[in-house]
């Protein structure tokens, strides 16, 4: 194994401890450690198309939710494709849900947008939240096969 790949290994479990942080921070109820995940001028769209600008408003905003209708809520997710675009920058692929208990099946998609700082820790820039619709996706598979992407996911 080279030292490229040892670094590659490093920083892919790196991105993995922070997305977990994330989601860690999300099930406590805690905004200010989710928002500490973001960098200081993160953009995140959520699902409801909601545009927040930077940790700290990513973290009072999510305060507000954990306090309100997201409270009690976990946060499950798992990383489908992760890549590399240079040495302090990576762009993840997420398939995830939030809810109360278990989740039967993870029905959203995040894309987030990863970058190593000046302090050698990694933060999301940004991420962008979907809702998988099953039911348009089959039927565009059915009526236009030509849709269905090469590694099709669950």
């Amino acid at each position: 194994m080279s030292v490229g790949d040892t670094v590659r290994e490093t920083d892919t479990a790196e991105i993995h401890a922070l997305l977990e942080r994330g989601a860690a921070a999300w099930n406590r109820g805690d905004g200010t450690a989710y928002g500490e995940q973001f960098t200081a001028d993160a953009t995140d769209v959520t699902y409801a198309g909601t545009l927040y600008r930077g940790g700290a408003e990513i973290g009072r905003a999510h305060q507000a939710l954990f306090d309100g209708f997201l409270k009690g809520t976990t946060l499950t997710i798992e990383v489908v494709d992760l890549r590399f675009h240079g040495p302090d920058t990576a762009v993840v692929v997420t398939r995830g849900e939030v809810r109360k208990g278990r989740p039967k099946r993870l029905g959203k998609l995040a894309t987030y947008t990863v970058t190593r700082e000046a302090d050698g820790r990694w933060r999301i820039a940004a991420v962008q939240k979907t809702q998988r619709k099953r039911l348009l996706e089959a039927l565009s598979f059915r009526f236009q096969p030509a849709t269905r992407p090469a590694a099709h996911t669950r």
